[in-house]
């Protein structure tokens, strides 16, 4: 999520303030065309940043100094309309600041505090839900600074939200799982599809890609921890048709014994993707 700080003529704003008010772990109700079509999980506290491109000419009169806030949001199967249940929702609208209207339609805001009373009946309204998502996002710890990253810190050519991106991205975390995501629903050779137990594995090595391809969803593929694993360390890779191969250093009893076809086809990558699994297979794969 990113806000600006202030309004265009330079006055406070709630809304903006509250930007600098979430924690990681905070639940975000997305509310897009009178539903609410999506529900996310801050994973970081805001921190100043430049509006980002992605934006284009939305907000053209804002201030380009904002806030932005790392929060991961999934599509919801089942969006729901306050508007049908404000018999429900009404009694536990604030009186300042709220979100939604008296007869369900959206305020002209951007974040609001939801209150506990009207947490609990979204939640009701939305079922398992809200709780799925929870279980799926995972907030990161923090992790101490190893010297590749020290040294990323001390660059003076980006700013400061895309240094925290890039190693994110490093981690299998951030916007760079955020856009592999997008991609890729599910670990292509196991099914799993919770996220949750999934890894975020870049194609060609983080270590080895530029900035951009550090942030591309396309180097990107989600991944059961046992198959990261021997993606990772080159005992696996793919064709561009989805066809599985196997290093002549893998011991095909890991196969048998993780119960992996060695004959499966994981479907078709990208063009962008098999750019890098071209990278992978050249570089990284034990033949």
């Amino acid at each position: 999520m990113w806000s600006p700080k202030t309004n265009s003529d330079g006055s406070r704003s709630q809304f903006y303030i509250n930007m600098t008010l979430v924690e990681p772990g905070d639940v975000v109700y997305s509310f897009c065309d009178t539903y609410i079509k999506a529900v996310g999980v801050v994973t970081s506290k805001a921190v100043s940043s430049s509006k980002p491109t992605e934006f284009g000419s939305s907000g053209a009169t804002w201030s380009d100094d904002g806030w932005y806030v790392e929060t991961d949001f999934i599509e919801l199967d089942s969006p729901i309309k306050p508007s049908q249940y404000m018999d429900l929702l009404k009694p536990t609208l604030p009186e300042k600041y709220s979100p939604l209207q008296e007869n369900g339609n959206g305020n002209q805001v951007y974040l609001c505090n939801v209150p506990e009373t009207m947490t609990l009946v979204l939640n009701k309204l939305l079922g398992r839900q809200v709780e799925d998502v929870v279980e799926e996002i995972q907030v990161p710890e923090e992790e101490e600074q190893d010297q590749e990253e020290q040294h990323l810190f001390q660059r003076r050519d980006i700013a400061e939200t895309e240094k925290k991106q890039l190693i994110k991205a490093r981690r299998g975390q951030g916007l760079f799982r955020s856009r592999v995501g997008i991609l890729e629903k599910c670990c292509r050779v196991t099914g799993v599809n919770k996220k949750a137990h999934l890894r975020a594995s870049h194609i060609k090595p983080w270590s080895k890609s530029t900035d951009s391809e550090k942030l591309d969803g396309n180097n990107g593929l989600m991944l059961s921890p046992h198959v990261d694993h021997l993606f990772d360390k080159g005992y696996i890779s793919f064709t561009n048709d989805g066809g599985l191969l196997l290093s002549s250093k893998l011991d095909r009893n890991i196969m048998n014994l993780w119960k992996i076809q060695p004959d499966i086809n994981v479907g078709k990558f990208n063009p962008n993707q098999s750019d890098y699994l071209e990278y992978h297979r050249d570089n990284i794969f034990k033949k």
